[in-house]
């Protein structure tokens, strides 16, 4: 199904994805950071998963992967709280959500500071102790990484009415690989910046407001042509505007 915000003037579909500088808690003193290097993988979430099967204690790995269920034009919980709001699951919503679905998903910002990627693509990297803002990296992955946070606004304000929903309670959405619980939320990171421009971004562009043109370290698109940039369809499959 389509995102929010695609038409004329916006960007046509697509994510929105955050590059979050190092924050670390003042009693933690020193820390390597790096940025990500050619070759880099990992995953966030198995999608595999079709039930709640994690240890209640590990609070990152709860929060990483949620679906925040919009209530109209509230934006809800933000900042540090996304993922851990009131409008936030780990499943799909079990309601009509009247402004629609986001996926919020944490990627790990902890590395082994050696392997660029694992046969799991999980084991080199982890998430932070306690939570994603201004938390330690455990001893075991002790090299800090950008903190990529990632949206995703699906539009599913067709399914408003409650008549088109199970009457056993269930939700009604599925996720592209089968899943229809919502816990296989998952999101792959490959590294395919050009050359040191990550580098060269996160050593210059610090400000907090996240804007892409306050950062001259990078060449910045405009919208149009930024939705010029796509691939072309290769499985044979209904799609967005196509249904």
């Amino acid at each position: 199904m389509p995102n929010h915000n695609s038409g004329p003037g916006f960007q046509d579909g697509g994510i929105t994805v955050y590059y979050f500088q190092p924050t670390v808690p003042a009693e933690s003193g020193s820390y390597t950071f790096v940025p990500f290097q050619q070759g880099f993988r990992m995953l966030v979430g198995n999608p595999m998963r079709r039930v709640n099967d994690i240890d209640p204690d590990d609070d990152p790995a709860l929060h990483a992967t949620t679906f925040r269920c919009f209530n109209g034009s509230d934006a809800g919980s933000g900042g540090s709280m996304t993922g851990y709001g009131p409008e936030d699951s780990f499943e799909l919503p079990n309601r009509p959500c009247s402004g629609g679905i986001r996926s919020n998903i944490y990627f790990p910002q902890c590395w082994d500071g050696v392997n660029l990627d694992t046969p799991d693509h999980q084991s080199h990297v982890s998430h932070g102790i306690g939570g994603f803002f201004r938390v330690p990296c455990p001893a075991t992955h002790p090299v800090r990484l950008p903190l990529i946070f990632i949206e995703i606004v699906w539009d599913t304000r067709t399914f408003n009415d409650p008549e088109l929903w199970p009457a056993d309670g269930s939700q009604p959405f599925v996720l592209s690989m089968g899943d229809p619980t919502g816990f296989g939320q998952h999101a792959d990171y490959l590294f395919g910046w050009e050359g040191d421009s990550l580098k060269r971004a996160m050593d210059v562009c610090t400000a907090q407001d996240g804007i892409p043109t306050g950062c001259s370290a990078l060449t910045v698109q405009d919208t149009d042509s930024m939705n010029r940039c796509k691939q072309a369809i290769r499985v044979a499959e209904t799609t967005e505007k196509q249904c």
